[in-house]
Order: C-alpha cells, then sequence, then structure tokens
C-alpha cells in the first residue's frame, strides 16, 4: 500500500512537525563523505543532509526547485563557503553539475517528496487541514492543483487518484468534482478536501484522513513527480565518478519501486542473445546495497515522517553510464500538458 511524505500532517505536541532529515545517520553511512569529496543535495529543502556533509568537510551544491528554500537558506550560504546552491529541479542535475564545472560527483542524495516546511505553509496549498489556494506547485509555476481539478477530464482525474494516490474511490471522488465544477470552479483546500470527505466518508479502519490519498495524487501530478526522479536517477549515473555513491530516501511505494528497479536494472550486467549480434553487451554501472535501510524505532517515534521511509544506495562502477532509463514506462498517465486550455 503506498504510504505518505508527510501528507498525514502528523502534530507533535499540539503542533506541526519540525523538519527533521529523515535517516540522516544512514544516510551519512551510505555515503561516507571525506574533506573535499564534492557533492549534490537534489532536494536541498531545510539543508539538512547538506549541513552534515559539509561538517564532514564536503563541498556541496545544493539543489532546490522551491525559491523560498533557496530563500530561506541565505544565513547558511553566508556561513559555509562550501555551500553553493541553484534554484531549479533535480531532473536538470546533470546539466546542474556541469555549468557549475563540479562533475564528477563523489555523492549524490536525493529525499523525494514533499517538505513539512511546504505542508506547515497554508497558502503553499498542500494541506488538506488548512486552507489556502489550491495550489501545490513546489516551484511556483506552471499549472496549479485548481487548474487540474476544474479543466482535465473525469476519466483522467480518476486515473490520477487511482495511480499515484492508490485511492480506491478514485472514480467516485472524480465524478463529484465534475459534478461540483460544473457549478462553480475549486478554488481552495479545504473546499475539495470537504468534498472527497462528503463523497467517500471516513473509514473507522482507516488511520488517515479520507483527503490525503487525493491531496498526495494531485501534488505529484503537478509537480511531475515522478518523472523528475527518474530523470535524476539517469542524470545521478552520468555525473557519479567511479566509487561515488547514490543514496535515494523515499516515502511511498511509487518512489521506491522505480528506484529499486533502476538500481536493479543498472546493477546487473544486461545479457543479449548470440542472435542478436548489433545489441551491445552492457556492464553493471552500479554495485545497489542490499536492501533499503529505514527507520529505527527511536529515529519513528521522535520524527514520524521516518514512519514511511525508505533509503536505497548504490556505489558507482567504472562502466560508462548506458542511455536512457531503461525499463522505466511504468504508466501511461496524463500530463500536464494535457489539461484543456482554460474555458474550453
Amino acid at each position: 500500500m503506498m504510504t505518505d511524505h508527510g501528507m498525514a500532517e502528523e502534530p507533535a505536541d499540539g503542533g506541526p512537525v519540525r523538519h527533521i532529515p529523515v535517516l540522516l545517520g544512514q544516510v551519512l553511512d551510505a555515503l561516507d563523505p571525506k574533506p573535499g569529496d564534492r557533492m549534490v543535495d537534489g532536494t536541498f529543502g531545510a539543508g539538512g543532509y547538506s549541513a552534515a556533509l559539509l561538517s564532514r568537510g564536503a563541498r556541496i551544491v545544493g539543489i532546490d526547485r522551491d525559491p523560498t528554500a533557496i530563500a530561506a537558506a541565505a544565513p547558511m550560504l553566508a556561513a559555509h563557503p562550501g555551500l553553493a546552491l541553484h534554484h531549479g529541479r533535480f531532473g536538470d542535475l546533470e546539466a546542474i553539475v556541469a555549468e557549475r564545472g563540479e562533475g564528477p560527483l563523489d555523492g549524490v542524495v536525493l529525499d523525494i517528496g514533499v517538505s513539512s516546511m511546504q505542508i506547515d505553509d497554508g497558502d503553499r496549498g498542500f494541506s488538506f487541514q488548512k486552507d489556502g489556494p489550491l495550489d501545490m506547485r513546489m516551484s511556483r509555476d506552471g499549472p496549479t492543483a485548481a487548474d487540474v481539478v476544474n479543466r482535465l477530464k473525469i476519466g483522467d482525474l480518476a486515473r490520477i487518484f487511482n495511480f499515484l494516490g492508490d485511492e480506491r474511490q478514485a472514480g467516485r471522488i472524480a465524478r463529484a468534482i465534475d459534478a461540483r465544477r460544473a457549478e462553480r470552479p475549486f478554488e481552495r483546500t479545504l473546499d475539495l478536501a470537504g468534498l472527497v470527505a462528503r463523497t467517500i466518508g471516513r473509514n473507522p479502519k482507516d488511520k488517515i484522513d479520507p483527503a490525503t490519498r487525493t491531496f498526495q495524487a494531485l501534488r505529484i501530478f503537478v509537480n511531475d513527480e515522478l518523472g523528475e526522479l527518474v530523470r535524476a536517477l539517469v542524470a545521478a549515473e552520468r555525473v557519479l565518478k567511479p566509487g561515488g555513491r547514490l543514496c535515494v530516501v523515499t516515502f511511498h511505494s511509487l518512489e521506491d519501486r522505480i528506484v529499486k528497479r533502476f538500481l536493479r536494472d543498472r546493477s546487473e550486467a544486461a545479457t543479449v542473445s548470440r542472435h542478436l549480434p548489433d545489441v551491445q553487451h552492457k556492464d553493471r554501472t552500479f554495485d545497489s546495497r542490499n536492501k533499503a535501510a529505514t527507520g529505527t524505532d527511536e529515529e519513528i517515534a521522535s520524527n514520524p515522517r521516518a514512519r514511511s521511509a525508505k533509503l536505497r544506495s548504490a556505489v558507482r562502477t567504472e562502466a560508462p553510464a548506458r542511455s536512457g532509463a531503461g525499463a522505466m514506462d511504468f504508466t501511461d498517465l496524463p500530463t500536464l500538458a494535457d489539461l484543456p486550455p482554460s474555458g474550453a
């Protein structure tokens, strides 16, 4: 079953959960940073991983698509000469590293999904418990969640809710949205959350809010999170030097499945038939490290976000990077390009 990345919005002592880097100890063990190592923190956020790596003497390029995160990092940037920040998408990792002349790298770390800081800010539109504009854009540009809800075809909405949110009532929710938007468009988070709750009710056996899966699916779709993850994995393979280390922290099964499939593909030599002479043999590009690491009981007790977190890591071999993402065509979901024009 899919779990969420902060979308349960669990309180701690009556207030929002403070952002704490998840699986930090395991990430440091896997990356094994040394003085002078050059690494990329592809999901900078509040800078938790970067700060820990800087303390070990590594040089860091932090990437974040959220301009708010970049602006908030100004004091940290001033205090650490070994830190550079780039406002952009981690799917563009290869181009960013090339532009800054930082490759090849000793390490890449990615913490996939939405941050607790974004959830806690109702004005960002990620939360189904705080009223705000139905936005959900990490980069603050492009179509919003309201655009998707108000303009995407009913069948496409159902597919998004089902696949990206593991929502069993996806069809009912999509039909209810379609009926309501014919009267007036959705603009606010609590408006949509209320409609979902009224449509499917609350399952007494389900501990999460009825709107959790719908909001998760919309967030992933609006930000093309799975596509960005695939592009980042391919880019990391190209920028890591032999012996360089890749660490990816995921929070639900779709993300973890993509990382697991990619590393399994890259950790196995591609065999070819003698009847296909034009197909080249492909060596392993990564040595994948055992099974996924998870949070300890102590960490989960102090940081609820660690409950569903998994860390997968691998070490780059000397083999040249492969072309393409391999067998990563996991869905035929619509894209933002499929949105009908406004007013159509």
